[in-house]
């Protein structure tokens, strides 16, 4: 691709309309996670000062189909993979091709294989949310998987509560990892809201390559109640237009902030519990090796 302009800027977590319908018991069946269209992200983004863009939606690159014309943009996906413990993380990976995201979807169920492969092939991945309740529960070995076997950590997300995100940077700042932003955005009106930036980067092969050697720079905010209310409020009216019937269910507008602010409280407590778990577990064990190490369970 052609030159960019110094500083490139890039959201590293926005979703779209390929990211697959809401995870909420009662709404699985009629609301999708997010209705915007590739085409109105990418020009939300590049309007917001973005130099490049990409889409991580959950196990999909759809949007890429519509969006691979653009030079400045690269293909990425959200993998929703299983731990040895059997719950779940979001993976972020990066820069990939159609054949790869084959591969990862058949190992997405055994992050051990997972892992083994993005290595294998040189791909540039990272833990998202580490300390945020959106994935479920986490397990101690859990923890042993966050604090090694990533060579990035996402360390601003536009959407979960401060103690999340800081403490998500301590972990990768104590083991010397990559630290990504991204807004995690499913509205559009939140896009841009995190990003990172890599200085004097010129092109997607400079951002990418700076990111590698830690040269990114996160920015933006991490999330509050009233942004998570706004967007909630916003899927909520995209659901009722793509299915007027649903304009049946527009009295529990009345209770989103209250589900809103109930979610965003226990978000935070959840990091506070994990986050004490996880310096305690620290005590039990020598600093994580570096980027690209895993627990014993990937040599296995």
């Amino acid at each position: 691709m052609g030159f960019l302009t110094l500083d490139v800027r890039c959201d590293m977590h926005v979703h779209t309309i390929h990211s697959g319908m809401c995870t909420l018991p009662l709404f699985r069946t009629i609301c999708r996670e997010c209705y915007s269209r590739p085409e109105a992200v990418y020009r939300k983004l590049r309007c917001g000062g973005m130099g490049l863009v990409t889409v991580s939606d959950h196990d999909s690159i759809d949007a890429a189909e519509a969006l691979r014309h653009h030079p400045d943009f690269f293909i990425s996906e959200e993998v929703t993979c299983r731990t040895p413990s059997g719950n779940e993380l979001h993976v972020g990976v990066y820069d990939l091709t159609e054949r790869q995201h084959v591969e990862i979807q058949r190992r997405r169920n055994d992050l051990p294989r997972l892992v083994a492969y993005l290595d294998e092939q040189q791909l540039f991945y990272s833990v998202n949310h580490a300390f945020s309740a959106l994935t479920g529960r986490r397990s101690h070995d859990d923890l042993m998987w966050l604090d090694g076997a990533f060579p990035a950590v996402e360390v601003r997300n536009g959407h979960i509560p401060e103690r999340a995100n800081r403490l998500a940077e301590r972990m990768a700042k104590r083991s010397g990892r990559v630290c990504l932003g991204g807004s995690d955005s499913h509205t559009l009106l939140s896009l841009g809201s995190a990003s990172t930036r890599v200085p004097g980067a010129r092109s997607k092969a400079e951002f990418l390559d700076g990111l590698r050697r830690g040269q990114g720079q996160v920015e933006g905010d991490s999330g509050n109640f009233w942004r998570l209310t706004r967007d909630v409020l916003q899927i909520g009216a995209a659901l009722m237009e793509e299915k007027p019937l649903a304009t049946l269910l527009a009295p529990l507008v009345l209770a989103v902030p209250v589900a809103t602010m109930l979610n965003y409280l226990f978000e935070d407590l959840f990091a506070r519990r994990w986050g004490n778990r996880w310096e305690r577990s620290l005590e039990d064990r020598p600093s994580a090796s570096g980027i690209g190490s895993a627990p014993e369970e990937a040599s296995a």
